[in-house]
Parts: structure tokens; C-alpha cells; sequence
């Protein structure tokens, strides 16, 4: 937690670990900033093109946030698009005005239960093997997203000789290598050649809808706000609570426990962070923004550890958006045209990295892990679990991903998931009664009722055969 008396101990700290881990591997923190362009590119520039945000105060204010986040947090926790919003605006053709309210309706609520505490509570009271899931069906929703939305219209020749399945397939090669060795940058490899393909490419540069004012400063109206909330809003509530706040920290957790990292950032800390970009940068035409669990797999799968390579990713986002003030159409059309192929295998890789934390919802689980007295974890002690609870934990979370995939929805699967939990729970309670109704354990109730009904079923055959 951040100390509100005196944070300055902490920030001291994560600044030393930011840079200590920047100078020991410089090259890892690069690549690993890139990890997230795989969701970021497209969602950004298709709002561009159909006027929705403003291409240079969305690069400035997320670069700002991406900096202030590494420094407040030290670990690499992404600045994403809040993606039900952005499939709304681009379905709908929101105007500025429209996408803003969106932003700022999600934020001011996410602000008020952040600093009411309702989110920690409901972070305490949601069973881990549920979050698991929740993290399970946002990586496997990737993957199918890469699969169907990038990688699927692609053909051997198309649709140009940069952007084809043998594209897909080189990118995929190159990342297996990675395997052997783990250090080689491949986000930053594949988004070099990804620039240089896209400024090869015979397309165009994209049209940039004209404005007067390039970052504009919005004034939704009650119009505004009632038609973005009804269509955008309440659909990505639960979004952002569920993956980019809960799921997000459990998974900062997870991958990067303190020490050697900094802890953790919590719900409460994470929430009010997410409220305060929107609140501010949505003014002005910026894009709706969220930390989310798929963008800091990405980002960790391709070498990132600390908030150094959100701070690079963060300023070199501010230097594009001080560009994008005079020409803000060469560089969507250079961003635009990066090759889908080498964009799928990216957001391909952070879905199979996120969905692996699944793994670890029977074994070192955060609910798992036995604590000492200052609340840390040795890394060793750990809670047992019978063959039934294993089973139950396992079933849980296997329940949530299969209807987060199957309504394409968090929110009927985190309610999946708790029903399936409270029906364990319920079922394990029953038996403890029926154990004290009989005075004896369960297993020899059940076994004398089984006894009971085969001297039965024996009885009634011998009287047939009389």
C-alpha cells in the first residue's frame, strides 16, 4: 500500500529498482513496453479515422499516465483502451463528445467505489479460483480475438507481400526461439520490422478527420452521457472492474511478488489510478484508458520487470503526440499499416501468457500462501488442500472461462463462477449437517445407506424367487 503521510520512502525505492533493473537489462525492458501495441494500434487508430478521439492529446495523456504510473508503481502496469468503449465508438461512430462522456462515466464510477472501499471489499470477498478465471477467459479471449480479428483474413499472398500468413508464420518461429533464449527483445525486433513494412506499404497515408482545434476541450451534454452510458458504459463496468482492477492486481502479484519487487499495487490504489487518467485526459479528447491484466502479461511475457519500460514507452508516446499536433496523418497512417500478422502473433503471445496463470490456482495461489507476521510470503509455506477442494477450485474456474468465452461477457462469468463456488460450499455444509445428524463421519453414513438399499434390493429378490 501507498503511504498517505509520507509516500516518499516508496517512491525512492521503486525509482532505485526502476533503474537498477533498466541498466541490468536494458534490451528486456525495451521489448517488454512493446508488448501491449498488439491491442493498443488497432483500437487507437480506427477511433482516429472515425473521429471519435483526438490522435494528439490521446498520445500525450497516455504517454503521461504511462510515465506517472511507472514511477508511482514501479512494475509494468499498462495504460490500455477500455475495449468494450472503443467497439462501441467505432461500431456507432461516436462523436468526441460522445466517447468522452463513455470515459468519464466509467471513471467517475470507478473513482467512487475505489475511494468508498466497496472494490477492495469485493476484491477480499471474490474467491481467488474465480479471479483465476476471470485472467483464464481474458487470455484465451485474446487469443481468439488474434485469431479471428487479425490472423484469419490473412492468406498466403494477402493482402500485400508485407502482411500474409508467411508473415504470421516467421513471427511465430522467432518466438519459439525465444524459448532457447529468453533475453532476445522479440517485441521490439518484431515492431522495427513491423515500422518498416508499414512504410513500405503501397497504402496511403490514412485520412485524418480535419478538426480546428487538435486538442479540443469537450463539454458533453446530457445527451451526450445518457446515449454513452445506456450503449458503452455499462457494458464496460464490469469490464474494468473485474479484469483491469481486481485481475490486474492479483496478477501484479502473481508474476512479480515483493520482494525483489515492489509490491503490489492494490485494488484501491489501482482503481483511483484508472478514474484519474479518464477524468482528466477525456476532457480533451483523449481515449478512455484502463490498467489491464492482458496488456501486463504481454509486457511481462516479452521481458519487461519494472516500470522503466512504461516510462519509455510513456515518453516516446508524448514525443509522437508533439508530433501528431502538426501531423497527425502520417503517423496513423504509419501506425495503421503495421502488419496484422506480426500484430496477431503479439496479442497471440500475451493471451497464452495470461491464460497461464491458471496453473498455479491448486498450487502457490494467493489464498494459498501462509503469511508471517509482517504479512510477507517466503515463497515456501503453503496451504494444503485435500483432493476435493482441489477438484471444486479446479471446477470453479473452469466454470467462469467457459462462460466468459461463451457470453463474451466477465460479468456472467464472475457471476457463473461465484454460483458454482457458493453451490460447493452449500453442498459441503449439507453433509457436515447430515455428519451431525448421524454422529458418525459422512463417508460411513453414505456407506450404511448404501448397505441399506442393496439388503433391500437382496431381500426383494430372494422373495421373488420363493
Amino acid at each position: 500500500m501507498v503511504s498517505v503521510t509520507n509516500p516518499i520512502p516508496r517512491l525512492s525505492r521503486i525509482h532505485r529498482h526502476n533503474v537498477h533493473i533498466f541498466q541490468s537489462s536494458p534490451l528486456a525492458e525495451l521489448s517488454g513496453s512493446l508488448g501491449d501495441l498488439g491491442t493498443l494500434l488497432p483500437l487507437m487508430t480506427a477511433l482516429v479515422i472515425t473521429g471519435s478521439i483526438s490522435l494528439p492529446a490521446t498520445l500525450l495523456f497516455t504517454g503521461a499516465a504511462n510515465v506517472l504510473t511507472g514511477v508511482a508503481f514501479g512494475i509494468p502496469l499498462p495504460v490500455q483502451p477500455m475495449k468494450a468503449i472503443a467497439a462501441v465508438a467505432i461500431a456507432r461512430k461516436f462523436s468526441l463528445e460522445e466517447n468522452a462522456a463513455a470515459g468519464l462515466v466509467v471513471a467517475a464510477l470507478v473513482g467512487i467505489l475505489s475511494v468508498t472501499g466497496l472494490i477492495n471489499w469485493a476484491n477480499r470477498v471474490t474467491p481467488v479460483p474465480v479471479v483465476k478465471g476471470i485472467q483464464v477467459g481474458a487470455g484465451l479471449s485474446l487469443c481468439l480475438s488474434a485469431g479471428s480479428k487479425m490472423l484469419d483474413p490473412l492468406s498466403w499472398t494477402g493482402p500485400w507481400w508485407g502482411d500474409n500468413l508467411i508473415w504470421a508464420i516467421a513471427a511465430v518461429l522467432l518466438l519459439l526461439f525465444t524459448f532457447a533464449y529468453p533475453k532476445l527483445p522479440y517485441a521490439l525486433i518484431v515492431f522495427i520490422v513491423g515500422i518498416m513494412l508499414s512504410i513500405l506499404s503501397p497504402s496511403s497515408n490514412t485520412p485524418v478527420p480535419a478538426s480546428d482545434i487538435v486538442i479540443p476541450i469537450l463539454h458533453p451534454s446530457g445527451r451526450d452521457i445518457w446515449k454513452a452510458t445506456t450503449t458503452a458504459s455499462l457494458g464496460q463496468l464490469p469490464l474494468t472492474l473485474l479484469n483491469s482492477v481486481i485481475a490486474v492486481s492479483a496478477l501484479a502479484s502473481d508474476l512479480l511478488p515483493a520482494p525483489p519487487y515492489p509490491a503490489a499495487p492494490s485494488v484501491t490504489e489501482i482503481g483511483i489510478s484508472v478514474a484519474s487518467m479518464n477524468l482528466v485526459g477525456c476532457w480533451f479528447g483523449a481515449m478512455p484508458t484502463c490498467h489491464g491484466s492482458g496488456g501486463l502479461a504481454g509486457q511481462y511475457r516479452f521481458g519487461a520487470r519494472s516500470g522503466s519500460s512504461i516510462i519509455f514507452l510513456g515518453s516516446l508516446k508524448f514525443l509522437l503526440g508533439i508530433i501528431a499536433l502538426f501531423k497527425p496523418g502520417p503517423i496513423v497512417g504509419v501506425l495503421s499499416n503495421i502488419p496484422k500478422a506480426l500484430l496477431g502473433i503479439l496479442v497471440l503471445a500475451a493471451g497464452v501468457e495470461l491464460a497461464k496463470v491458471g496453473e498455479s490456482v491448486n498450487t502457490d495461489a494467493r489464498d494459498l500462501r501462509v503469511l508471517d507476521r509482517d504479512n510477507s510470503w517466503d515463497g515456501k509455506g503453503l496451504k494444503e488442500l485435500d483432493e476435493n477442494e482441489r477438484k471444486e477450485r479446479w471446477a470453479v474456474m473452469l466454470v467462469t472461462v467457459a462462460a466468459i468465452l461463451a457470453f463474451r461477457n466477465d460479468a456472467v462469468g464472475f457471476i457463473a463462477g461465484l454460483v458454482w463456488h457458493w453451490g460447493f460450499k452449500a453442498a459441503r455444509s449439507m453433509c457436515e449437517w447430515r455428519e451431525r445428524q448421524q454422529g458418525r463421519p459422512f463417508w460411513r453414513w453414505a456407506s450404511h445407506r448404501s448397505e441399506e438399499r442393496t439388503g433391500l434390493l437382496a431381500r426383494e429378490e430372494s422373495d421373488m424367487v420363493a
